[in-house]
């Protein structure tokens, strides 16, 4: 077949999956829409502040609306926020003091994170005196029996769980596999705070995982709930006890979220998050269309195309490194903002093995564009992610298909 017939066949063998992720945008979108509504949204929450920003109604409205639409008692939403790890960072300090147990039920955290927590002499959690543990994966599944007897005989102060898988083969958790972890938690130790890394699954399901169980989330405001328009940021929501325990690592003890101008425009971030649910969709439907595609092609793929997405990743095996570096390079080539750059391996910090990363986006590493990135190690697996329309998703599977094609004729 040629690139165009494998494109439609996959496009008519995945219909009603897009219909389903379509039925999950539209009630994503009614309650984001009522949520700005409820709290009557102006042209005055956009306004920029200076200085300590005292009373800043669209830094406090903005927080506001996102724990409305995760079901929270509080959020920040803040431009203060640099990325999802300092989010997640932030989220850890504040909770856990010297002593803590923190663990993690869902295996290694992702690579930028590990610093954060073991990484001696950079002020990580261990520096400070905190204890961390993992539980392993079982075939990709929390080891439920483990993580009860675990949570049960060492009562850790913080349970963390990774939504997303990293650079893991593995899916991403569901909402219905974090609720019954949560409960498991819960019901072992109810003290302990079930904190979850968030990012790529926003706007996914239904539900967020704070209405799963969990006290707590975080994640970043240039992934899904920025919509490709927020420039920056992140976002932590859950229990107002522990939201103000983070406010207070954002800005100062006795201050918390009180305080925290933004000289810029805070409509980018209104406006994004306005359209998350339908931007969310648009990167899942590319993201099962390119695990489709490739299926056909003969590569394994994860998640299959055929089940339901839990995050907007889309995981491609390849069999060498140079059809790896080849894939990534395509992606780069489609983007709308530097495609004529050719992305090389490098040694980017944070990361333990050279990682690739194309990434040709109106925000610089915006994740809910269309992007790819791949540690160089074997097994080879390109993680690629976002989109913000369907159609340029589309035309990046197109011209992937035929950079392969091209290549098996040469061979």
């Amino acid at each position: 077949m040629t690139a165009q017939e494998i494109i439609l066949h996959c496009e008519k063998q995945t219909t009603q999956r897009f219909a389903n992720i379509d039925a999950i945008a539209y009630s994503n979108q009614v309650k984001v829409l009522q949520a700005f509504q409820n709290r009557k949204l102006a042209l005055r929450h956009f306004a920029p502040t200076s200085g300590y920003g005292y009373d800043d109604v669209g830094r406090d409205t903005l927080s506001e609306i996102f724990a409305d639409i995760f079901g929270a008692e509080k959020a920040i939403v803040s431009p203060l926020i640099t990325s999802g790890t300092h989010a997640l960072t932030l989220m850890l300090f504040g909770l856990l003091r010297p002593g803590d147990l923190m663990l993690s039920i869902t295996g290694d955290v992702y690579d930028t994170l590990q610093g954060v927590i073991s990484q001696e002499g950079t002020g990580s959690l261990r520096d400070f005196g905190v204890h961390y543990q993992k539980i392993d994966l079982q075939n990709g599944q929390i080891d439920s029996e483990t993580v009860r007897h675990t949570v049960q005989t060492l009562r850790p102060k913080v349970v963390f769980i990774q939504r997303s898988r990293g650079y893991n083969w593995r899916n991403a958790l569901s909402i219905a596999q974090i609720k019954e972890a949560c409960a498991i938690v819960k019901n072992a130790c109810p003290d302990s705070i079930i904190a979850v890394d968030n990012c790529y699954g926003e706007f996914v399901d239904v539900e967020e995982p704070i209405a799963a169980g969990a006290d707590i989330c975080a994640g970043s405001m240039i992934k899904n709930p920025g919509g490709g328009l927020a420039p920056t940021g992140g976002y932590i929501a859950g229990k107002s006890k522990w939201v103000d325990a983070v406010g207070y690592r954002l800005t100062a003890p006795g201050v918390g979220t009180e305080v925290g101008s933004y000289a810029a425009d805070y409509r980018p971030f209104y406006q994004g998050l306005f359209m998350a649910p339908h931007v969310t969709a648009q990167a899942l439907k590319g993201a099962v269309l390119f695990g489709a595609v490739f299926s056909e092609l003969g590569y394994q793929t994860l998640p299959k195309w055929d089940t339901a997405p839990n995050d907007i990743i889309c995981s491609v095996q390849f069999n060498t490194q140079e059809e790896l570096i080849a894939f990534c390079r395509t992606i780069q080539a489609v983007s709308p903002v530097d495609g004529h750059v050719v992305p090389y391996p490098w040694d980017m910090p944070g990361y333990s093995h050279q990682v690739i990363m194309a990434a040709g986006t109106f925000v610089q590493g915006a994740s809910i564009e269309l992007s790819a990135d791949s540690p160089i190690k074997k097994p080879y697996i390109a993680y690629m992610q976002g989109g913000l329309t369907y159609e340029h998703v589309r035309y990046a599977a197109m011209q992937c298909v035929e950079t392969i094609l091209q290549a098996r004729k040469n061979s």
